[in-house]
């Protein structure tokens, strides 16, 4: 007798040359991410081989009823980790049927700003910490936590082993290979400060890229949340009081910054950076002003400074950068509800493209 497993897990590629495409896009809210799937002649290797699709705008908040129809452009593609074999997950950006584009669609100015010649010169590396928080279904309570208590404070959860300490690491460590198999360029995991949170990271990655990596990268989380019945948050402050927060701190550098004199390019990007704060801090995620306190390894959400190894600083730059007169810098403003393509293209066109009146 045949189970549901033997047809989930059934291998296409040994009948047919047809695979299936997952089209992925970033929803109504901004944050939230909606997929549907079609039937494809033949394997792929490029987002231009495959066809521009549609989908009822006015069901996910990005279209009116009487004219509902978005249109979804393939701009990426990475193989599937949950039908395996030739199967794809493609990260796609919609646009109205004008081939205007909508308002949720952020990528498409970032690949304007990351396709600008002063840019690619700069060959932009991003890698991006994306702190999360997985909660018990219909509570909304985090893993791990007593359902209307509390856990012990702070202090032995961060990098912790160990089942009163450590809480659904199957989901990580399944989220962490999925990644890997599907092509992202996922560098490493670890648990949080905060039980029942957890961090990885995606990078170096250059451009436009690191967007679409991380948005995957969310989109492969949230269908392993799905199978494993726990809910996946992105708030950066969801247990407020005494609790780390959750960010998304954006590794950045340039070629110059890479090079030998590095570190005078790392202080006068730094030096434009705060310029511009209050710019970066409205377009760097929702709700970001309950988690930048000055408290719990953030600055102040109105106050701006940088420091070598300060873990309390707007800009953090490390140890190594320092000693070696080159490298990267930290900024540890952005929420983990960031739009990874608006605080990429944002921290690339302040740095390299803004000119100071």
């Amino acid at each position: 007798m045949a189970s549901l497993n033997d047809f989930l897990n059934m291998n296409l590629s040994d009948h047919t040359e047809k695979i299936i495409a997952e089209y992925v896009w970033i929803g109504g809210s901004g944050i939230d991410m909606r997929s549907k799937a079609r039937t494809i002649s033949k394997p792929v290797s490029s987002p231009s081989e495959l066809p521009k699709w549609n989908f009822d705008g006015s069901s996910t908040g990005q279209a009116p009823g009487e004219d509902s129809e978005v249109i979804l452009y393939p701009q990426a593609i990475f193989k599937d980790p949950f039908r395996g074999g030739n199967n794809i997950l493609v990260m796609c950006d919609c646009y109205t049927p004008q081939g205007e584009p909508i308002p949720t669609n952020k990528r498409c100015n970032a690949a304007k700003i990351f396709s600008h010649p002063d840019v690619v010169a700069e060959v932009p590396w991003f890698g991006i910490e994306q702190e999360y928080t997985l909660l018990q279904k219909d509570v909304n309570w985090p893993v791990g936590w007593p359902v209307g208590g509390y856990p012990g404070p702070q202090g032995p959860y961060y990098c912790a082993i160990g089942a009163n300490n450590a809480f659904c690491r199957d989901v990580v460590d399944a989220h962490y290979k999925a990644c890997i198999y599907a092509g992202i360029n996922i560098s490493g995991i670890n648990g949080e400060v905060m039980p029942g949170q957890w961090e990885f990271q995606v990078g170096p990655s250059v451009g436009v890229a690191a967007g679409d990596e991380m948005w995957i990268a969310r989109y492969i989380l949230e269908r392993i949340t799905e199978i494993a019945g726990v809910v996946l948050s992105l708030d950066p402050k969801p247990i407020p009081g005494d609790w780390n927060g959750a960010g998304a701190h954006t590794n950045y550098s340039t070629k110059s910054m890479r090079e030998e004199g590095g570190f005078e390019v790392i202080k006068k990007a730094i030096d434009k950076l705060g310029m511009r704060h209050k710019e970066h801090i409205a377009a760097y995620g929702e709700g970001n002003e309950r988690r930048l306190t000055g408290h719990h390894e953030t600055a102040d959400i109105n106050t701006f400074k940088w420091g070598v190894a300060n873990r309390g600083a707007s800009i953090r730059v490390g140890r190594d950068t320092e000693k070696e007169g080159k490298g990267y810098f930290e900024d540890r403003r952005p929420a983990s509800n960031m739009d990874p393509y608006v605080v990429s293209s944002m921290i690339t066109e302040t740095t390299l493209l803004w000119k100071p009146t």
